[in-house]
């Protein structure tokens, strides 16, 4: 396991930008698979974007084209930039870490965004 804190939440206006960030402690974080999920009040824990420790990515459709998940191994650090906010990304994300993608045995507290409309 390693552990896991999120920041760059934040309010910000729909069509906005904000940058995620997610630190790990711990050196095998650089073979770990990384995701970011969140969830809406009222609502299940999607996963929104995945990146595999070789630098694959995988994304939910409602956010292809806006946000891009990517990785700083010597920081051990993913990013998640997001662009073109709208209201309805508004959440709580959290980020997650496993030896594979879906294998999480990570997470974080998690961090709020919130898009105005």
């Amino acid at each position: 396991q390693v552990q896991l804190v999120e920041s760059g939440g934040g309010l910000v206006q729909a069509g906005g930008s904000l940058r995620l960030s997610c630190a790990a402690s711990g050196s095998i974080f650089s073979i770990y698979a990384t995701g970011w999920y969140r969830q809406a009040p009222g609502k299940q824990r999607e996963l929104v974007a995945r990146i595999t420790s070789t630098g694959s990515t995988n994304y939910v459709d409602s956010v292809k084209g806006r946000f891009t998940i990517s990785r700083d191994n010597a920081k051990n650090t993913v990013y998640l930039q997001m662009n073109s906010l709208k209201p309805e990304d508004t959440a709580v994300y959290f980020c997650a870490a496993g030896p594979t993608a879906f294998r999480w045995d990570s997470w974080g507290q998690g961090t709020q965004v919130t898009v105005s409309s």
